[in-house]
């Protein structure tokens, strides 16, 4: 280009006149170029987020989906002033693995541990049930000179005699059914000597068994379903209630010779 001022050639894009020194970067009818374009730091955090949350349990996820976006849309205003979509992108799109793809997979391993907790909590609910049951029989013996309710009515005389809600019946463990337990059949009286409270406390008065109302009977009613076949909750003629591991289920005694 020449130069407007002297009239020097000069190598285009040269900014000053190497005659004269006069500035060739206005009044020559061409535009100095513009400044490279830099890099966003946002695009930079949300690359760096992004791969982090690979190794930080997606702790970064969140941060780098931010950073990855905003850092989008600044470059897209720009005007070719920013770069860095490339990053941004990839910082938005390893998050989006993470909790696609690496979520579901903790939650399959945390799934077994949720189960058994659910099954424990329905466990206990059941031995809580059964303890009520429990309680009611014996108030119930003390307005009946020691008698337990009738084997066939068992159900309706504690929810009418000892105020029992229906809801002590069933176990949560249960499928169906309005009474998930049965009344040991053999069972007349709770021990009140000495003699006859040497065994009570082996003696079932109570157990979970299949659905049945005012259902009463021996080990053939008993079941262990409602606990993955683990075992059941047993109420025993003392008072206590346990949860009988099935391994341990032919240790329990359902006569007496009082």
């Amino acid at each position: 280009m020449n130069c407007q001022q002297c009239g020097a050639g000069n190598p285009d894009g040269s900014v000053t006149c190497s005659a004269c020194g006069t500035s060739l970067a206005f009044g020559s009818g061409t535009v100095a170029a513009s400044p490279p374009a830099s890099t966003s730091g946002l695009a930079i955090a949300a690359l760096i987020l992004g791969v982090l949350s690979m190794f930080t349990c997606g702790i970064t996820a969140l941060p780098a989906l931010i950073c990855g976006i905003i850092a989008l849309v600044n470059i897209a205003n720009s005007s070719g002033r920013l770069k860095g979509t490339g990053m941004a992108i990839t910082g938005i799109v390893l998050p989006g693995l993470f909790i696609f793809m690496i979520v579901p997979m903790f939650l399959a391993m945390l799934m077994p541990a949720l189960s058994r907790f659910k099954h424990r909590a329905e466990t206990v609910v059941c031995g809580a049930n059964l303890k009520g049951l429990s309680t009611a029989m014996t108030t119930y013996t003390l307005d009946y000179d020691g008698r337990l309710p009738t084997a066939d009515q068992w159900c309706d005389l504690l929810i009418s005699e000892a105020d029992v809600s229906e809801m002590s019946f069933r176990c949560p463990g249960a499928p169906e059914g309005t009474c998930s337990y049965a009344l040991n059949s053999n069972v007349r009286t709770l021990p009140t000597t000495p003699g006859s409270r040497r065994d009570a406390a082996r003696l079932v008065c109570i157990f979970e068994s299949k659905p049945g109302w005012n259902q009463s009977g021996g080990p053939e009613l008993l079941t262990t379903e409602y606990h993955g076949g683990a075992g059941c909750n047993v109420a025993f003629a003392d008072g206590h209630v346990e949860f009988v591991w099935a391994e341990y289920m032919g240790s329990l005694l359902w006569t007496t010779d009082y």
